[in-house]
């Protein structure tokens, strides 16, 4: 993605206390790559439940009010679970850059999740960048899951 086009474009960040720290690291890189970041967060790096920051973060990514949003939170698995409970999103848990990479390419992923407190693979500035740099392939069969993800009934 270039530099003109993130410029152009508002993402959203949020964390809990366990993720603080990490959410600040994406929210600088963010930004220094021309991101306009809204900051859901409602802590300092002191306390925070999850709920209250990657619900309302899920809903507006749902909305369209963001393309996408990056969560954190201690083992990223708190922000999985509330962000995808919420229709049309589809956070990805990604613990490495080929993670992120096949999340936008094949799920076309619009909420990446990085745990803040847990030793992994690569470094979180890492997994942010393969996310924010792979576009969504396109390809038919993964176009058709993904509908099949939002629309199961069908």
């Amino acid at each position: 993605m270039s530099e003109n086009k993130e410029a152009s474009q508002v993402i959203a960040v949020g964390s809990d206390h366990a993720g603080f720290a990490v959410k600040e690291a994406v929210k600088k890189r963010l930004q220094e790559r021309g991101w306009r970041v809204e900051d859901y967060t409602q802590v300092e790096a002191g306390a925070g439940d999850y709920p209250q920051v990657g619900r309302p973060v899920a809903e507006a990514v749902a909305r369209g009010d963001f393309p996408r949003a990056v969560l954190v939170c201690g083992t990223g698995l708190g922000m999985s679970y509330v962000s995808n409970r919420v229709p049309g999103v589809r956070a990805a848990l990604c613990f490495n850059c080929e993670f992120a990479r096949l999340s936008r390419e094949h799920n076309d992923s619009n909420i990446l999740v990085i745990p803040g407190r847990v030793a992994i693979p690569d470094p979180p500035l890492a997994i942010l960048d393969a996310w924010l740099d792979t576009p969504f392939s396109q390809d038919e069969r993964h176009v058709r899951r993904i509908y099949q993800i939002d629309h199961p009934e069908e």
